[in-house]
């Protein structure tokens, strides 16, 4: 297809290294969305942005305003390890510590069983688990104690 004189070439299917030796192929320009190959290929920032313009792009399609700053949050989580996780208990939420936190997003009895029997402790120290067990959250005003001293009154 010609774009203001110039040729654009749209693929099913991506091979991203392979294109990049194809001689007269623009490196600067030419872009892929699978974030994976992305990954490998040009490394994980050009990931997290391939993440945050195809989460930007199907919202606008929709017709949803979202602000970017909630999408890089989370593409800074998928990405944050140096590999491309997903959302999901098998990605950027099963990697949280906290076994409420956990049972909170995803299969809520397995995940409860499995940390009774092993025994494990919970140290509440993230959202999710605070608001389960109606505790402050540990973070903003709830992180912080404020303490008044009244001067005795001289008699």
């Amino acid at each position: 297809m010609e774009d203001e004189g110039e040729w654009i070439i749209r693929t099913e299917g991506s091979n991203l290294e392979y294109a990049f030796s194809i001689p007269g192929v623009d490196k600067t320009r030419t872009i892929s969305n699978n974030m994976h190959e992305v990954a490998e290929v040009l490394g994980i920032e050009a990931a997290r942005n391939v993440i945050i313009k195809e989460a930007m792009n199907v919202l606008e399609e929709q017709g949803l305003d979202v602000d970017i700053r909630h999408i890089m949050l989370v593409a800074d989580m998928m990405t944050n390890s140096g590999v491309v996780l997903q959302v999901g208990r098998h990605g950027v939420s099963g990697e949280k510590t906290s076994t409420l936190a956990k049972a909170a997003f995803e299969i809520t009895i397995p995940t409860i069983v499995e940390a009774s029997v092993k025994g494990t402790k919970d140290m509440l120290r993230g959202v999710a688990e605070n608001v389960i067990v109606g505790r402050q959250i540990p973070m903003g005003t709830g992180l912080i104690d404020v303490y008044m001293s009244i001067p005795e009154k001289e008699v």
